[in-house]
């Protein structure tokens, strides 16, 4: 519940970009645009902008934002010194527009999802939610590998405990509230799809069309959405350590068995070879031994770069300029 009725807000559509060069043009006419109007039928106030995070791109990404910055105002472009990962770029972009908006909405470059959810958003934003989650409404325009591997991965995040929404992948829309809320959050190892529902906030859910890409090819290598998987797994759950120390429990109860029956055996004088028997033990003892040894392992990784402190990206240069339309508080 509110604690006073909202006004309209300042709103900021931080947009990560990694080599988005082929479709970075059209983005930003088509944000520009909708952010317009937006302004003009009052949903959102004089001074709302688009802001860029260019994410270390290698192509003429950085080139094409500083040109439409120059040539527009409504567009700002903060650019990360290096290439930190998609879930720091949207966090650096947050972070920095906190200082400007009221609201802040993050979408990708490539605008498959549909920017039209906005006007949903912004209801719910104005009925009192302070984040407010973009969740597709289906997969068919997936392939069947990406398909099957999201639904078993939205599985297993459940099963582990995680509150990550399904469907949900990083289109959403937090107030300014909820922006200082995450900024006390220190943790290195970003998994912002299962965080944010941890803090509890009052939300809601925007359903959405995804569509096709309008050039370019999606930046999401398999090793980098394997890299996300494991990010969330681990930053979000302990139930792994848990579900490895169940194991050895239970390995632990086979191997007594197995030795009382050895035994038993040994003692009737029964000639049994034991070969297939041995192997199947050694094999399965050790292949349970370097499973779990891999996931501490894993833990013990995120430990170690958590307690190094290291900055979760770096700005290194920020083009922000003012509306020249804004009204004057």
């Amino acid at each position: 519940m509110m604690d006073k009725e909202r006004t309209i807000p300042v709103l900021y559509l931080v947009v990560p970009c990694y080599n988005e060069e082929e479709v970075i043009e059209k983005s930003s006419r088509v944000l520009a645009d909708k952010i317009r109007r937006l302004i003009q039928a009052g949903r959102i106030a004089a001074g709302s902008k688009v802001m860029f995070v260019n994410d270390g791109s290698k192509d003429r990404t950085l080139e094409l934002l500083h040109r439409a910055a120059a040539q527009d105002t409504i567009f700002s472009v903060v650019s990360l010194a290096g290439n930190y990962g998609h879930q720091s770029a949207i966090l650096a972009g947050m972070m920095m527009a906190r200082q400007y908006a009221d609201a802040v909405v993050t979408i990708d470059a490539d605008l498959q999802q549909d920017i039209e959810a906005l006007d949903k958003f912004l209801e719910s934003y104005m009925a009192g939610c302070e984040v407010v989650y973009g969740v597709r409404n289906d997969r068919h325009s997936d392939g069947m590998f990406k398909k099957g591997s999201a639904t078993l991965y939205y599985g297993l995040m459940h099963l582990l405990g995680s509150k990550v929404i399904t469907n949900h992948a990083d289109y959403r829309l937090m107030s300014k509230k909820a922006l200082d809320a995450l900024a006390e959050y220190k943790e290195t190892n970003l998994f912002l799809r299962g965080l944010i529902p941890t803090m509890g906030f009052p939300s809601d859910v925007v359903y959405f069309d995804v569509k096709a890409r309008e050039a370019g090819h999606s930046k999401y290598t398999l090793s980098k959405m394997m890299t996300l998987a494991m990010d969330g797994i681990t930053s979000m759950s302990t139930r792994p350590l848990r579900m490895i120390s169940a194991l050895g429990f239970v390995v632990f109860i086979f191997s007594c068995i197995m030795s009382v029956i050895s035994l038993v055996d040994w003692v009737q004088g029964k000639n049994v070879p034991g070969y297939t028997t041995t192997m199947i033990v050694s094999l399965l003892i050790g292949g349970i031994t370097l499973l779990s040894l891999g996931i501490i392992g894993e833990y013990v990784g995120k430990i170690y770069m958590e307690t190094k402190h290291r900055p979760r990206y770096i700005i290194d240069t920020v083009v922000w300029k003012e509306n020249e339309h804004k009204e004057d508080s």
